[in-house]
């Protein structure tokens, strides 16, 4: 596994392999509350939200957070989340998609912008922590893009990824964007946080199901 010239994918977390959509609105609509702002839905939710999240927020109040009002909200919606993230639990089908593409001789590696130190353990207890040749979570704080942290993650993977091999597979524009800037392909699931019509914006392949942007790597990666 992990042959220097084989296929790779590089999974996104949140909103991909980890189905966690009521706790992010959840703890998002906590966020807003500390603003005076109204809860939205999922649907507006995924019409609106962009990165760096402070752009997503400066949709809703019509001007960017000062600083003191992101590091609020943030905290508050990390607390939130880190409560109500348990009741979460993978994408349907995700866990047989991941021993499914190892046995198949190819690579793959997380890259979330969640915390490294929270991400590590909830892959493991979920049990696919050994799918994975590499897993990595954000470090330092939150809010950014993912594609230095991209850059980062590839580096460290250089003696078994061939870039042009791989294939980020997400649920984020940015997502694409960070694929986009280490010249790796990618695929974007509407299961997320984005709606189609905002994923499609990307230029890159869209689809609705987590086996069929498998298959789509695949092609890409071939």
């Amino acid at each position: 596994m992990g042959m220097h010239g084989s296929a790779h994918i590089v999974w996104d977390w949140n909103g991909t392999l980890f189905h966690d959509n009521d706790a992010i609105i959840g703890a998002t609509n906590a966020a807003f509350a500390e603003l005076g702002l109204a809860p939205i839905t999922l649907e507006e939710y995924r019409a609106l939200y962009c990165v760096p999240v402070p752009k997503f927020y400066e949709r809703l109040l019509g001007r960017l957070p000062t600083d003191a009002e992101w590091e609020q909200m943030d905290g508050v919606f990390h607390r939130y989340y880190t409560e109500h993230r348990v009741r979460c639990g993978l994408t349907a089908g995700a866990a047989e998609l991941l021993a499914g593409w190892r046995s198949a001789g190819h690579s793959q590696s997380l890259l979330s912008m969640y915390g490294h130190e929270e991400l590590v353990p909830l892959v493991r207890g979920f049990g696919i922590e050994a799918h994975f040749i590499r897993v990595d979570g954000r470090t330092g704080p939150s809010g950014g893009s993912k594609a230095e942290h991209m850059v980062r993650h590839l580096e460290a993977l250089s003696s078994a990824v061939e870039v042009a091999r791989t294939v980020v597979i997400g649920d984020a524009a940015d997502d694409a964007v960070a694929a986009r800037y280490v010249g790796a392909g990618a695929v974007l699931y509407t299961g997320g946080s984005h709606s189609r019509a905002s994923l499609e914006e990307a230029g890159v392949p869209v689809v609705d199901t987590l086996a069929e942007a498998v298959a789509e790597a695949q092609r890409l990666a071939a």
